[in-house]
């Protein structure tokens, strides 16, 4: 009866208007969240080209140089002076192998073999996947990673030269090469496992721990100094990164800075969009508020009397604290079945591009939807009820 009383000043297009931009608010939150759950594992995943900002660092090697045999190698005051810059999170070094070796395979008759050489970085740095990533001395097996242009100009150059069959990334990794290991007038052969590709990484990498046993047992006996280094950045974007390595005669290999660019920028997208879905959720609850606070100066006087004959506060409050509950409710659910349904449309085509992504859930979502839900109702029943409250006292 109450509700009959009350319902009749209000605006269904001011409640409409705040329904919309409600939902339209909601459905841009709840989409960047779903889509940042999505392509997470690009963000965390070992092989991932936006989970981290890096930049390899080598020294320029000169003629004079080369000819007065100068060091191109980092020192520790080098990689200090690095780790101390403003835009550094972190640094590795490239240790290379102190003994020789050799690799072998064999294919349809064929027999390559070459000489080679190992390096190892830290294992943080390392971007392809570490459930394998281990040695153990007691083994003869040693996981190696190589870089994925390898295998490409394996496949579209020598293979078809040659009439070789060519070989995918699942093929390689079950391919085990004749590694064989000499120095200290010592011999040893091993067997070397191919656990990943690395887009990041121009080299053959070892595990670490592999490195420092190999370079103990069968290197010189003295500690390599970096030739490279791996530096983590905050921002490739900023500028003082490439104004330091050039006072310093630093080279950068490959387009790192540029890739990192477009990284940061993406991040800083995804961010202003959120932002853009918060501003707009609360400016409808603004609306809405507003919406309400004009409802209740209506319908003032019809309040008072409901007060005066004896309705509480909380009975009176309650047709309306019902009614935002009920719109805020139906934005959820609408904008959970609008996100869904755009999901399914770009879910297929991350999928293709980046096979690692998409697999997430929609829980991060639903329950970042649940909590603008029950924060903006929350706000709503506290503040309809501090006006009926301040109406009750005027009386």
């Amino acid at each position: 009866m109450i509700w009959k009383l009350l319902r009749q000043h209000i605006s269904v297009s001011q409640l409409a208007g705040f329904f919309l931009a409600n939902l339209f608010g909601m459905i841009i939150v709840l989409l960047g969240v779903q889509f940042y759950r999505d392509v997470l594992p690009i963000f965390t995943q070992g092989d991932s080209f936006i989970k981290k900002d890096f930049v390899i660092l080598s020294k320029k090697v000169s003629t004079l140089g080369t000819l007065v045999g100068k060091s191109n190698t980092f020192s520790a005051g080098d990689i200090a002076e690095i780790k101390e810059q403003p835009f550094t999170k972190s640094v590795g070094g490239f240790l290379p192998s102190q003994f020789k070796v050799s690799a072998g395979m064999g294919m349809q008759g064929i027999r390559m073999s070459t000489d080679m050489f190992f390096e190892s970085v830290p294992d943080e740095f390392v971007d392809v996947k570490l459930d394998k990533w281990s040695f153990n001395p007691a083994s003869d097996i040693v996981p190696i990673i190589i870089p994925r242009n390898y295998l490409n100009l394996y496949n579209f150059g020598f293979a078809q030269s040659r009439n070789l069959p060519q070989l995918s990334e699942g093929v390689m990794g079950m391919v085990n090469l004749d590694i064989r290991i000499m120095g200290n007038g010592q011999v040893k052969q091993m067997k070397g496992n191919i656990v990943g590709f690395s887009n990041r990484l121009n080299t053959i990498l070892v595990p670490e721990s592999f490195m420092n046993w190999a370079n103990e047992a069968y290197g010189a006996g003295e500690k390599a100094e970096p030739s490279r280094l791996i530096v983590e950045v905050n921002n490739p974007a900023d500028e003082r990164i490439a104004k330091f390595f050039q006072q310093k005669g630093y080279e950068t290999e490959g387009n790192g800075l540029d890739a990192g660019k477009a990284t940061w920028f993406l991040k800083i997208v995804i961010g202003i969009v959120l932002s853009v879905g918060l501003l707009i959720s609360v400016l409808s609850f603004y609306i809405l508020i507003l919406s309400i606070y004009l409802l209740l100066q209506k319908n003032s006087t019809k309040l008072e009397n409901l007060l005066l004959i004896g309705y509480s506060p909380a009975r009176v409050a309650r047709p309306y604290q019902l009614l935002t509950v009920i719109l805020n409710l139906a934005v959820l659910l609408l904008g959970c079945v609008v996100v869904m349904s755009v999901r399914s449309l770009y879910l297929d085509t991350i999928m293709n591009l980046y096979p690692g992504a998409g697999g997430g859930s929609m829980i991060l979502s639903l329950v970042a939807g649940c909590v603008i839900f029950v924060g903006v109702s929350v706000l709503n029943i506290v503040i309809i009820r501090r006006k009926i409250n301040a109406i009750w006292l005027r009386k």
